[in-house]
């Protein structure tokens, strides 16, 4: 009896933890989307406004959640005090500093402090038109992630059970 149960028991945690892995991804790819929705945001504040980008930040940083707004916001402080030597640098260490909490992967924390490269130029034909090829790009990192899930979400489940009914093999 008591192995049925501690088998039970077993391939009930086992099968939880691939949930709770499959659950994971499906978080990540909303943070991805939800950085690709501030970009647009973003984009759509330069276009309208012609906003110094301090300004912009604040903005679209009071309309988005947190840790998102705290970065922005923060992003923007430290462009007003004018303590780094120019705008990529300061953009870079706002990304580092607030938005390492989300445990964004090493490839997308650098594809975001890419946009700071470009975000700096201050000519709008050219800042509007390359914001638009980073939003294209984005979608297609979404895409690739989105295309990843369904089968790492299979993959995990599998791996969960069988690996509950391989440890329940092992113990029997």
């Amino acid at each position: 009896m008591q192995r049925v149960i501690g088998g039970i028991l077993i391939l009930t945690a086992t099968t939880g933890a691939g949930y709770v892995y499959s659950k994971e991804l499906k978080a990540y790819l909303k943070k991805m989307l939800y950085l690709r929705y501030i970009f647009s945001l973003i984009k759509g504040e330069i276009a309208y406004t012609h906003a110094p980008l301090p300004e912009i930040f604040k903005e679209v940083g009071r309309r988005i959640k947190n840790p998102f707004s705290t970065w922005l916001l923060e992003t923007a402080k430290t462009m007003e005090k004018r303590e780094e030597t120019g705008f990529a640098r300061a953009w870079s260490r706002c990304v580092d500093k607030y938005l390492k909490e989300l445990g964004l992967k090493r490839e997308h924390s650098i594809f975001i402090k890419e946009a700071g490269t470009f975000l700096g130029s201050l000519e709008s034909d050219t800042l509007d038109h390359t914001l638009q090829m980073y939003l294209n790009r984005m979608d297609l990192e979404i895409e690739k992630i989105r295309e990843n899930l369904a089968a790492k979400t299979r993959i995990g489940s599998c791996l969960g059970v069988m690996s509950g009914v391989f440890l329940i093999v092992i113990l029997l």
